[in-house]
């Protein structure tokens, strides 16, 4: 196992990370829209009010956490028939009646936790750490973490005086310490790859391995048929990652990639023009963008409430009025519009992110940072988009926590690699 899972602490990730407001799950879905589109891994972690004052501990705040509410959650929410015909209604609606209470999701960690069990808890399911705010770790060398595995901040109150003396530049106030005290901030996983594409050389020669060779690749995928109604896609949302892949068979009998109904897909997107796609549209015509100059005499008409400002359709304001449904009210945008009428040269923001099974680990971890995704699809080495798993970053902590395998990569693989890292960092 790399050393750099045992010397470094969740403390060492949380360095410009902004503290933790709280979503209440009384909230309006309206507001959750707008917090979304801030957030990472498209989603946001949704909390129970406070029912008491003063200092709460671990397992009060734990029982607080709701669950968390992505994108395609609040889709699927606006593409149910009551809320199509009463748009005002369903963005007023609370958040507790749209988010899939999970409290699982969700673990407090001291600052102190080494980075290996940190790894652990993600691997299993939890999508965001809690860490606490303190101003103790600053100032502190990195490779002082493992002396102390989570019972520095205990040292720190406990070491004799002449100690102390040494470290009174680095130790807080107690006043300090008292108004940090419910202070958090939170770290997803994309902060953990973030961090772990800095330690690649660390990690040698595991990111350059191929990610079948190191057992990334997820053959449990959910997904739809092109000629299936997208609405499908909604009967049992996917947990992790939050993606549906739309397929279509080829003439040999294989299934390929077209597109993905994701979370990551309709981070950004207009919810309420999505929703209305994906109630009335197939798989393949939600993905692949129905342009106005091509079909939109075969769609109705569909209301909207128009609002001002960046034409963000979700915001509940301006008037309402019929509007033809084309990609572009929901945010899909051809690369080249005109090259929209061909279906296979219309890809453009709704094509899904894939790489090979021959990919390496770091060419698939610099791809997903890139593109602020959630996971990439894996296709076949000789046969483009047919479709043989995902990679999640689940999978990606799986496979960086694995004993170093015997797998040497070529030497052209790993100048293409190091140069996508690059790219990334740059």
């Amino acid at each position: 196992m790399a050393s750099v899972f045992l010397y470094h602490v969740v403390a060492d990730l949380t360095v410009g990370k902004p503290e933790l407001v709280e979503f209440c799950e009384t909230e309006t879905v309206e507001a959750a829209i707008k917090a979304i589109g801030d957030s990472t891994e498209c989603g946001i972690p949704v909390w129970k009010r406070k029912t008491h004052a003063g200092i709460e501990n671990t397992e009060m705040r734990q029982q607080r956490f709701v669950g968390i509410l992505n994108s395609l959650d609040i889709v699927a929410f606006f593409a149910k028939s009551e809320c199509l015909e009463d748009h005002d209604k369903a963005l007023k609606t609370p958040v507790s009646e749209v988010v899939t209470h999970n409290n699982s999701l969700l673990r407090q960690v001291d600052p102190g936790t080494r980075l290996i069990d940190a790894l652990e808890m993600m691997k299993h399911g939890v999508k965001r750490l809690l860490v606490r705010k303190s101003v103790v770790w600053q100032g502190m060398s990195k490779r002082f973490s493992i002396l102390y595995n989570g019972k520095w901040l205990k040292n720190m109150d406990t070491s004799s005086s002449s100690n102390n003396l040494g470290a009174s530049s680095n130790r807080p106030s107690s006043s300090t310490t008292t108004s940090a005290r419910d202070k958090f901030c939170c770290l997803s996983r994309e902060d953990v790859i973030r961090f772990l594409i800095g330690c690649l050389g660390a990690l040698a020669p595991l990111p350059l391995s191929s990610i079948s060779s190191v057992g990334a690749i997820n053959p449990n995928y959910n997904s739809i048929e092109a000629t299936s109604a997208a609405i499908e896609a909604t009967q049992k949302l996917p947990e992790d990652p939050s993606a549906i892949a739309v397929l279509e068979q080829s003439q040999d009998g294989q299934y390929k990639i077209i597109g993905e109904i994701s979370a990551s897909k309709l981070w950004k997107c207009d919810h309420l023009a999505a929703a209305w796609a994906l109630a009335n549209l197939s798989g393949g015509q939600f993905v692949m963008g129905v342009e106005d100059n091509v079909s939109s005499r075969s769609l109705k008409d569909f209301s909207v409430n128009q609002a001002a400002g960046n034409n963000n359709l979700a915001n509940g304001g301006g008037s309402t009025k019929p509007k033809k449904f084309s990609s572009r009210s929901i945010g899909f945008n051809a690369a080249n519009p005109s090259l929209a009428v061909s279906r296979s040269m219309y890809r453009g923001r709704s094509a899904p992110l894939t790489c090979k099974v021959t990919s390496s680990l770091a060419a698939v971890m610099a791809q997903m940072l890139s593109h602020r995704a959630t996971h990439v699809w894996v296709t076949e080495d000789e046969s483009d988009d047919v479709l043989v798993g995902v990679v999640g970053y689940a999978d990606i902590m799986v496979a960086v926590t694995k004993q170093p395998s015997s797998v040497v990569p070529s030497p052209a693989r790993s100048t293409e690699n190091s140069a996508i890292v690059n790219d990334v960092h740059n």
